[in-house]
């Protein structure tokens, strides 16, 4: 496994994810919408729409690489520091957001 890929990789997810994680924080007034839709919809979505069903679900999940995890991980954290930027602006006055 070569390191820099897998690191250019975790900050294009991380990237992805706050952006649009603030998008729409400020778009639906909402805090943790982003970490919501992270972990009910898209984890399930790629989870499900790859799995083989002759095998248990935790052999599928045993089937990933580092490397998804920790692309999945970096997404996650994006959306949450995202939450985090969006709460710690409202809470300094930018009614905008």
């Amino acid at each position: 496994m070569q390191f820099i890929p897998v690191i250019v990789l975790m900050v294009l997810f991380f990237v992805m994810m706050f952006g649009i994680g603030f998008i729409l924080n400020m778009l639906m007034k909402t805090t943790w919408f982003p970490c919501y839709l992270f972990v009910i919809v898209i984890l399930p979505v790629v989870v499900y729409s790859l799995w083989d069903h002759d095998m248990s679900l935790w052999t599928h999940l045993a089937s990933f690489h580092i490397v998804d995890y920790l692309t999945g991980v970096a997404g996650l954290i994006g959306a949450y520091i995202s939450g985090w930027a969006i709460k710690k602006l409202r809470q300094g006055g930018y009614t905008m957001f």
